[in-house]
C-alpha cells in the first residue's frame, strides 16, 4: 500500500477492511475468533480489539506462510481448551466477505461430511492466485498449485482458490504438522493441507461463488479503490431498493454505517459517512458532504459541509453552509448561504440566513438573526457563550461580544456592536454621529474615475 497505515487498516466504506471481514466472521456466531497479527502489530491488535473486546490476538512467529499463521492460532486457542468441530479461516483483506457466503460455506461442510471445504471463484484473469486442482472423473478437489509454484497447464486453470476454507479441526492440526516450507516461496503453505487431508482419505471439496468481489482482497491502493467503488455501489443500490431516491448513484457515496427512511432523497455529488441518519421526505444535496449529522423529516440540505450536527423537522440547511460539531438547529429553523455555526443550539422556526458566524451560542425560538451577524466567541483565552432570546430581531451586521445576553423580543440596529445585555423587548444601537469630508475624491484622487465622476456629478448639478 505504500503507506504508513497497515493494509487491512485501511477503510472501504466507512469501516476498515479488517472491521468487515470481522462483521462477516462475527455473523457466524463462532464458539471462539482469533485474529492472527504481525505487521505493526500494535496498531492492529488495538484497532481489532476495539471492533471485537473478545477476539483472542494471535503473534505470528518468523516462519513465514498461512499455514504457520493457521497454526499459531490454532495452538493458541488449544491452549485455552481444545478446538473441536469446524474451523472457518478467512482474512483480514476481503472486505466485501458477507456472513451469508460464509454460512454457505459452512453448511456444505458440514452437510457432505468434508475434510476441507475451500470457498472459490472463477476469474477471467487468474494470474497471481492458487488454481484448483481437480479430480477429471468426479471434480473432487485434488489440491491448490500456487501460482508461483504452478506449470503453464496449471497457469491456464481460471478457477483460483480464495484462501477462504472449513477445515475439520482434527484433520487440520493433524495435516499443519506434517506442512513444511519446502517449496519455491520458502513458506508453509495453508494449501498443503488439502492434499495431505486427501491423502489421510479425507473428502476435500469446493463451495463457488459467482460473486468474484466477495473474495477480492486489496493489495494496493488500485486495487482498494475498486473495491470501495463496488462496496458503495451496492449500498446505494441496496437503499434505492429500500425506498430511497438516489438521483444520480455514481457521484452519492454512502457509508455502511448511515441510516435512512424511505422517501428520503439524494441528490447528486452527496456523500454520507459515519453514523448520519437521514428521516423521511428529507432531501440532501447536491455536492454535499456530511458526518454524523442527524436530519429530521423533510428537512432540506442543500450544498452543506457538516459534522456532528442535528437538523430538526422541516428545518432548511446551505447553500454553502458549514456545519461544525455541536450544532443544533430546530423544527423549521433555517441556517443559510455562507454560514458557520459550531456548538450553538438554534430554537424552532428561527433563522439565520446568510453571512454569518454563530458560534457557543444559544438562540431561542422565532428569532430571526440580520445578514452579517457574528458571535464574537474567542477573547484569545476563553471561549465565551452569546444567549439570544426568542422572538428576537437583529440588524445587518450585528457584533455580539460574548459573554452576554439578548432578552425575548428585543432588537438590534444595523451595525449594532453588543457588548451588554439587552433586556426584553428593548433596542440596542451603536449610534456614531456621520461625518462627509466634501471634495475629498478630487483632492485625494485627482484624475481618477471617480474623482472624474464626482465632477461629472458636480456639473450637472450645477446645470
Amino acid at each position: 500500500m505504500k503507506s504508513r497505515t497497515p493494509k487491512i487498516l485501511h477503510p472501504i466504506g466507512g469501516i476498515s477492511m479488517v472491521g468487515h471481514a470481522l462483521a462477516a466472521a462475527q455473523g457466524l456466531h463462532p464458539d471462539r475468533l482469533a485474529v492472527v497479527v504481525r505487521f505493526e502489530r500494535d496498531a492492529v491488535a488495538a484497532h481489532i480489539q476495539a471492533l471485537d473486546a473478545h477476539a483472542l490476538i494471535v503473534d505470528q512467529d518468523d516462519i513465514p506462510g498461512t499455514g504457520r499463521a493457521v497454526q499459531a492460532a490454532l495452538e493458541a486457542l488449544d491452549a485455552q481448551h481444545e478446538v473441536h468441530g469446524t474451523v472457518v479461516v478467512t482474512y483480514g483483506d476481503v472486505p466485501l466477505l458477507t456472513t451469508a457466503l460464509l454460512r454457505e460455506l459452512v453448511q456444505t461442510h458440514a452437510t457432505d461430511g468434508n475434510a476441507v471445504t475451500v470457498l472459490t471463484a472463477v476469474l477471467e484473469d487468474a494470474a497471481g492466485y492458487g488454481r484448483i486442482l481437480r479430480h477429471n472423473s468426479d471434480g473432487t478437489v485434488l489440491g491448490i498449485r500456487e501460482h508461483k509454484d504452478a506449470t503453464a497447464a496449471e497457469r491456464a486453470i481460471r478457477e483460483i482458490n480464495s484462501g477462504i476454507y472449513a477445515f475439520d479441526a482434527k484433520v487440520l492440526r493433524a495435516a499443519l504438522k506434517k506442512v513444511t516450507t519446502d517449496n519455491n516461496q520458502g513458506e508453509m503453505y495453508l494449501t498443503d493441507v488439502l492434499g495431505l487431508a486427501r491423502n489421510d482419505g479425507g473428502r476435500v471439496a469446493a463451495v463457488v461463488t459467482a460473486d468474484r468481489w466477495q473474495v477480492e482482497g486489496a493489495n494496493d491502493r488500485v486495487q482498494l479503490a475498486a473495491l470501495g467503488t463496488e462496496h458503495n455501489r451496492r449500498i446505494v443500490e441496496g437503499w434505492m431498493r429500500a425506498g430511497v431516491s438516489v438521483i444520480d448513484p455514481a457521484t452519492t457515496w454512502i457509508d455502511s454505517t448511515v441510516e435512512l427512511e424511505e422517501d428520503v432523497t439524494i441528490l447528486p455529488g452527496t456523500q454520507l459517512h459515519g453514523k448520519t441518519t437521514v428521516a423521511r421526505d428529507a432531501v440532501v444535496g447536491p455536492d454535499s458532504t456530511l458526518t454524523d449529522v442527524q436530519i429530521g423529516e423533510k428537512a432540506e440540505v442543500t450544498r452543506t459541509h457538516g459534522t456532528g450536527a442535528i437538523i430538526g423537522e422541516g428545518a432548511h440547511v446551505g447553500p454553502f453552509t458549514f456545519l461544525r460539531p455541536g450544532t443544533v438547529l430546530g423544527a423549521d429553523g433555517k441556517i443559510g448561504a455562507f454560514y458557520e455555526t459550531k456548538n450553538v443550539t438554534i430554537g424552532r422556526g428561527s433563522k439565520l440566513s446568510h453571512l454569518g458566524y454563530a458560534g457557543d451560542a444559544e438562540i431561542g425560538e422565532d428569532t430571526n438573526i440580520g445578514c452579517g451577524n457574528i458571535t464574537a466567541n474567542f477573547d484569545g483565552v476563553n471561549k465565551h457563550r452569546t444567549v439570544i432570546g426568542s422572538g428576537v430581531r437583529t440588524g445587518s451586521n450585528t457584533v455580539f461580544v460574548a459573554p452576554v445576553t439578548v432578552g425575548d423580543g428585543a432588537f438590534t440596529g444595523a451595525g449594532a456592536i453588543v457588548r451588554k445585555d439587552v433586556p426584553a423587548g428593548a433596542l440596542s444601537l451603536t449610534v456614531a454621529p456621520q461625518r462627509n469630508a466634501q471634495g475629498w475624491t478630487a483632492a485625494n484622487r485627482p484624475g481618477s474615475i471617480p474623482a472624474l465622476a464626482a465632477q461629472k456629478a458636480a456639473d450637472n448639478a450645477s446645470n
